[in-house]
């Protein structure tokens, strides 16, 4: 059986039209049963053993490549190393770029490569290739830090894309400073031991100083901040002649009391609820969301923009918005007291928060209150003198309905996973003065429950229309994936099967709730799944454990929620049949990889800044302890999350303690040879701080006290 499912699978993986796909999805493209999956999985193990198959990022599944050249995107590493990623869809996985055969490549650049040699290792057959040439570079301009080196001067770039410095030569032409941050012109690449040459263009200000951050990480990441003329004047347009009197085919909303909960500094309200008890004593859920698509018209200058942007990027203390403020602060933003134009989902549950019916409409609202969330946990937990009159009963029921939906939910098998975040205190000069755990009050949840019911409500009605859209899809995590999720979680003494499946995630995630394992648990799971992606096709959503889903609820920052809103008015207009040929038209696919790019920037942009910001106020504060869990282990040391801070540190092998470390892979974990002592996943532990790079986001520890006090291992 085996060898008919070898056959299988490489006769479908050199098919032309072949897209890689998880393990998990290409088993289902076969056929194959689910008794038969031990059979199938252990056939593909060995086609990669033989190097005829490859387990790509994102648990993908690829064919090998073959001996030749390879065009791709460089990857580069910290370390030297790199990977070139194929521009051919479904050609093969990265191929991996040892550090001497590099070349002058650098993060991002277009590269042709060639496939130098294959080797076994454990079995196995691996491939490496060598940078023949650069076909085109990714940038030519880099943000960093101005350094004196000996007698030369050198740019540090910023980040961990391109860590090698750029030599530049007369400084004071912009008048530039050591520990300047600045943007750099690269002259000339680097190539082999000679190294990038640039020249400075600008100078964003001092390193450590808030808005030089914020300028290199836009510079870094190239995000888009100023509207250019056209934007800004159609916008203007809008909100001079925005008239909200006039209801001719929309439903008159505005005596509902409907409120809206946001975190406290928020200016884009784009989702509002309201919430009552039919005749029948079953809830009528009201989703409200701002009715962006009244203004933003299909490829006019706003449009355009906001599909470039791709969503708002929201930074500590600062906010690039994907439409300019006058339209995401002021006519879209479900402000209370203000009459304004919605999408609504009205949705009826029964007493078991199972969806009896769904209406959907255009609608005209008044919000009742803007509440925070912590003025909403605040209501539930009986103080409600600040509220206006029923508001407090609102926010009961919805608490009531949530858990219900909560409920409900985990038991068709939805996955919620415990990432703690951290919010940075910033005095006015913008810098971080402390960190605090973000609130997680149950309002959070709340919203959350409502907000997925009604993405999920208008993914059901286009796929009912038979209307393509761009859905928000989860696949199904790989089986080698969770194969490995199992082992690591057996290595904290945890039972679990061989695969697990949704339930026995639930019950693991349960179980760690509370202990110190939670954390490295939390993310354990969280690398076993795949990334939530955009895109046309119809596979559903695996941690949510829906069939259909879409992201409708937030227009005002995301231009996926816009092409839904466009697509949902075409059916209230009753032109069904015109939505599906102009969606037919569209490239989807496309679209779909450039929102979930956008929306990769935007995460990393604001994760980089917070680490930025965090790093630099504890290079100030050297005595500072960090209260931490390990949360990674490698042959070199352990890596440490800071549960304050929410950043992650290294300690080095060397510095745990007075003793010989030996890495147990099959373990996940550090062992004193001499003293015995293990350093796992899921311990606590307390570091000092050893040294911070900023510049590369380095953050490396030393426990407190050692681990192994010198006596204990020579007794050893």
């Amino acid at each position: 059986m085996e060898q008919r499912y070898r056959k299988a699978i490489l006769k479908s993986l050199q098919g032309s039209g072949y897209q890689p796909q998880s393990l998990a999805a290409l088993a289902r493209q076969l056929g194959i049963d689910r008794q038969d999956l031990p059979a199938f999985e252990a056939a593909f193990e060995q086609l990669r053993r033989d190097g005829l198959v490859i387990m790509g990022e994102g648990g993908m599944v690829y064919p090998a490549p073959v001996a030749g050249m390879v065009t791709g995107i460089f990857r580069a590493n910290q370390r030297g190393f790199g990977f070139v990623c194929p521009l051919e869809p479904g050609a093969h996985a990265s191929l991996f770029i040892p550090p001497d055969a590099v070349g002058d490549a650098m993060n991002g650049d277009v590269v042709l490569a060639r496939v130098v040699r294959k080797r076994r290792s454990a079995g196995q057959v691996r491939y490496s290739g060598q940078v023949v040439k650069v076909v085109k570079r990714a940038a030519d301009r880099f943000a960093g830090t101005l350094l004196k080196a000996g007698r030369s001067w050198v740019v540090q770039p910023d980040g961990k894309g391109f860590v090698e410095p750029i030599h530049v030569d007369d400084v004071t032409a912009k008048d530039a400073r050591a520990n300047d941050k600045v943007v750099v012109q690269i002259i000339s690449y680097p190539s082999g031991d000679r190294p990038a040459r640039g020249v400075i263009v600008q100078v964003l200000g001092r390193a450590g100083h808030y808005e030089a951050e914020i300028a290199s990480v836009i510079e870094q990441f190239k995000l888009r901040s100023d509207f250019e003329q056209a934007c800004l004047d159609e916008a203007a347009a809008c909100a001079s002649s925005f008239d909200a009197t006039s209801t001719d085919g929309i439903e008159d909303l505005t005596d509902k009391l409907i409120i809206t909960i946001d975190p406290p500094d928020a200016k884009d309200f784009d989702d509002a609820i309201s919430l009552e008890i039919d005749g029948n004593g079953r809830w009528v859920l009201g989703v409200h969301i701002a009715d962006v698509a009244r203004f933003v018209r299909p490829d006019s200058a706003l449009d355009r923009e906001a599909r470039l942007r791709g969503n708002s990027v929201y930074l500590p203390g600062r906010t690039l918005p994907m439409l300019p403020e006058v339209l995401s602060n002021g006519i879209c933003s479900l402000q209370p007291g203000q009459r304004r134009f919605t999408k609504t989902v009205s949705i009826t549950y029964d007493k078991e928060g199972t969806v009896v019916s769904r209406r959907f409409c255009n609608s005209l609202i008044r919000s009742t209150q803007r509440l925070t969330y912590q003025q909403a946990d605040a209501a539930l937990k009986g103080h409600t003198a600040d509220l206006e009159p029923g508001v407090a009963g609102l926010l009961w029921e919805a608490e009531r309905l949530a858990r219900t939906i909560e409920r409900r939910r985990h038991k068709e098998g939805m996955i919620q996973l415990a990432m703690p975040e951290v919010e940075l205190v910033m005095d006015k000069a913008g810098r971080v003065v402390d960190a605090q755990p973000a609130d997680t009050s149950y309002p959070h949840t709340i919203i959350e429950m409502f907000m997925v019911e009604a993405n999920e409500a208008v993914a059901g009605l286009l796929d009912r229309l038979d209307i393509p859209f761009l859905r928000r899809i989860h696949p199904e995590p790989d089986p080698m994936a969770l194969k490995e999720l199992s082992r690591l979680v057996r290595t904290l003494g945890i039972k679990m099967p061989r695969i697990p499946d949704r339930q026995s995630i639930q019950d693991l995630l349960r179980l760690v709730k509370g202990r110190d394992s939670e954390l490295a648990v939390n993310m354990l799971v969280l690398r076993s799944l795949e990334k939530a992606v955009y895109s046309p096709l119809n596979i559903g959503h695996y941690a949510l454990a829906s069939r259909a889903y879409t992201h409708f609820t937030s227009p005002i920052r995301r231009y996926a929620d816009l092409t839904i809103h466009r697509a949902l008015q075409y059916y209230l207009d009753g032109r069904v049949e015109q939505a599906r040929r102009e969606a037919q038209a569209q490239d989807l696919t496309d679209l779909g990889r450039h929102l979930t790019f956008t929306e990769q920037c935007a995460e990393d942009a604001e994760e980089d800044l917070k680490a930025v910001l965090i790093l630099q106020m504890l290079s100030k504060r050297p005595d500072t302890v960090i209260d931490g869990v390990v949360t990674g282990v490698a042959s070199f040391g352990v890596f440490v999350r800071c549960r304050r801070f929410g950043i992650e540190g290294l300690i080095k092998a060397e510095d745990l303690g007075p003793d010989r470390w030996l890495f147990q892979d099959k373990s996940l974990c550090l062992v004193g040879q001499r003293s015995g002592v293990i350093v796992g996943l899921g311990q606590p532990i307390q570091a000092k701080i050893v040294s911070v790079n900023v510049p590369a986001r380095q953050l490396n520890l030393a426990p407190v006290r050692p681990l192994v006090e010198a006596k204990r291992a020579r007794r050893r």
